[in-house]
């Protein structure tokens, strides 16, 4: 929220509480012929008979609104009141009580017109609505008129309070009752719903997000609903007015101590022992109440709630040097709250404690016994409110953004491991590659190579004629095709090297009279292995072949190729006259099978065939 936007909103919350505040002072007061009047004076008598005292009783002279402090528990006391009448009214009439809170009668030339119910043995009643009382039609005249109120005082108070009725048309008293029932009653019902529901969702939060001032948000919250709802549940059973009153106390303190806590939270000024010590000073006056009872109520209200104003004043004041710090529209939202919260506090304990004091400043005020501190209290929740909705929405920006940053972050680190992924996968073919050339080195050196060398050493001693010397040719050649087949780049598939392998050994076996079979047993079209165990594996198939051609006797050699259970097997087996001394020839081909079958992690068995005859070689390499 920006700062022109907050400015906006509190200049439209201060002005809705001046509105508010003309709303509570705008009373009609028009005492002409055919209008309200005022009852200004009056005569009392502190009786508690029925009915209204004779005149010869020792009735005393007051100015209204009264309040009649007493050292003990005032008694109830009889109002009289007189007004003229000029003319026969044309509408009906009624009396306005302002506040009667503990209840009583109202009589009107000897009749009894009203009565408002009273504390009994069995229920405690305090009213905070205002009293309307339609007076009888054939009651009113030209002429003078006696009005009597007899007011009962509330258990546990120490004073006896009584307005200034207003008599007059109906039609001007009740948009000032319904005025005066809306702030006094109708407010607090919705404050209480208000605060209730804020401070179990709020709560809630809490519970799954543990930050403090959503905790003490929440707490406030719950506190003054509970301590609103004096204004709102007016008659109590009599057994739980003492727990009632306790509660009461207990929301009032409660509710300031963590309104100070709050602040000191949000403007980073936080002091456990001040906190500690606010809350010790909380516990203090319930305890005192639950201690002494119900009679120490006023004791209580009027000492230890003096002594919450320079707490909320204090907090007022380093909540302004804060703000003053910060310098910011949104961190001076909170202490101006505050201040009008303290401000409300301050005249609801004045227009308690000293009424005389605030008549003499303001004196239509005083009578009207107005009550700001829950009004006031309302504007502090919601401007605290406001002030964690606006660091919540920050927050869930700021998550966004990081969202947004660490999405943007990943997708460049998975670009740059893709990257690095395709480097390493390059670096990997190259060293396959370059492995594949040494193998590839190694084989020419080894295979043909070699036998070029021994042919020309040969040749160079003249120890080699012309028919061998095509025999070493023609089997040099055989190498390289095998290595070419084996190793082609274009097609590493053993079926296809093998099958070619086969299709030049079979001219070879026919020529030496050698019948061939041959078997596939692979399912699918091929059989993929790397290149140089496919070369490995034609290698030793070439060695077996040529030990059935040259020294086996053999005339028939079935060879089997199968892939099963991820293993390629290659079985090569004749009916030659098999294993000669241990080996499958004079030479060192054994020992090379063994050899390269190890190069490739292949085994390697060679036996005699099924029937004992011949030689059976067999090699198992896994794929």
């Amino acid at each position: 929220m920006s700062r022109r936007a907050l400015a906006d909103l509190w200049l439209g919350l201060l002005l809705a509480c001046l509105a508010a505040g003309g709303l509570w002072l705008t009373v009609s007061r028009d005492t002409s012929p055919g209008k309200a009047l005022t009852m200004s004076e009056a005569f009392y008598l502190p009786s508690p008979q029925a009915r209204p005292p004779a005149d010869s009783e020792p009735w005393q002279a007051t100015a209204l609104p009264v309040m009649r402090p007493s050292e003990a528990s005032p008694s109830p006391t009889w109002f009289r009141m007189s007004f003229d009448l000029q003319r026969q009214p044309t509408a009906f009439w009624g009396v306005l009580l302002p506040y009667l809170y503990g209840g009583g009668q109202v009589w009107l030339d000897g009749v009894r017109i009203a009565d408002i119910p009273t504390s009994t043995e069995r229920v405690q009643i305090r009213w905070e609505r205002p009293h309307l009382v339609v007076v009888p039609e054939h009651l009113l005249g030209v002429g003078r008129h006696e009005l009597w109120v007899h007011a009962a005082p509330v258990a546990g108070e120490t004073s006896l309070t009584f307005p200034r009725p207003l008599v007059g048309p109906m039609s001007e008293l009740e948009p000032a009752h319904d005025r005066r029932m809306f702030w006094v009653s109708t407010v607090p019902q919705l404050t209480v719903a208000a605060c209730l529901v804020v401070s179990a969702f709020v709560l809630l939060i809490w519970s799954r997000l543990p930050e403090p001032l959503y905790g003490w948000f929440g707490l406030a919250a719950l506190l003054w609903g509970i301590r609103t709802l004096t204004f709102v549940m007016e008659v109590v059973p009599a057994e739980r007015w003492p727990l009632w009153r306790l509660v009461y106390l207990a929301g009032t303190g409660g509710f300031i101590v963590v309104m100070v806590i709050f602040a000191s939270h949000l403007a980073g000024l936080r002091q456990r022992w001040v906190e500690r010590g606010l809350l010790l000073y909380w516990l203090a006056g319930p305890l005192w109440f639950a201690w002494h009872g119900v009679g120490s109520d006023a004791l209580v209200n009027r000492l230890w709630t003096a002594g919450l104003i320079p707490i909320a004043i204090a907090t007022v004041v380093v909540s302004f040097l804060a703000a003053w710090r910060q310098r910011t529209a949104a961190s001076l939202l909170l202490p101006c709250a505050l201040a009008l919260a303290t401000l409300s506090g301050v005249n609801d304990y004045l227009v308690v404690w000293k009424p005389a004091l605030v008549a003499s400043v303001a004196p239509a005020w005083a009578s009207e016994r107005y009550f700001l501190l829950h009004h006031g209290a309302n504007v502090l929740l919601l401007c605290m409110g406001m002030l964690l909705t606006v660091r919540f929405v920050r927050a869930v920006k700021s998550l966004r953004e990081l969202n947004q940053t660490l999405e943007q972050r990943i997708a460049e680190r998975e670009k740059s491991l893709a990257d690095n992924y395709l480097r390493l996968a390059y670096l990997e073919r190259q060293n396959a590659a370059a492995e594949e050339r040494k193998l590839i080195m190694r084989e020419i050196h080894d295979g043909v190579g070699s036998r070029l060398f021994t042919s020309l050493s040969r040749v160079e001693r003249g120890v080699m004629d012309a028919p061998q010397m095509a025999d070493s040719l023609r089997a040099c050649i055989s190498d390289m095709r095998l290595a070419l087949d084996a190793l082609a780049p274009d097609d590493p598939d053993l079926l296809s090297a093998f099958g070619d392998f086969m299709f030049r050994w079979q001219a070879e076996l026919d020529a030496v009279g050698v019948r061939c079979t041959w078997d596939i047993d692979v399912a699918g079209d091929d059989l993929r292995l790397p290149p140089h165990a496919t070369l490995q594996v034609l290698r030793i198939a070439q060695e077996s072949l040529t030990n059935v051609a040259k020294h086996a006797r053999a005339t028939h050699v079935a060879l089997l190729l199968r892939h099963c259970a991820g293993e390629v097997t290659l079985r090569i087996e004749d009916d030659g006259r098999g294993l000669v001394g241990g080996t499958t020839s004079g030479g060192r081909g054994l020992s090379n099978m063994r050899a390269r079958a190890e190069q490739v992690g292949a085994r390697l068995e060679v036996g005699p065939g099924e029937a004992g005859r011949g030689v059976r070689v067999l090699v198992t390499l896994a794929c």
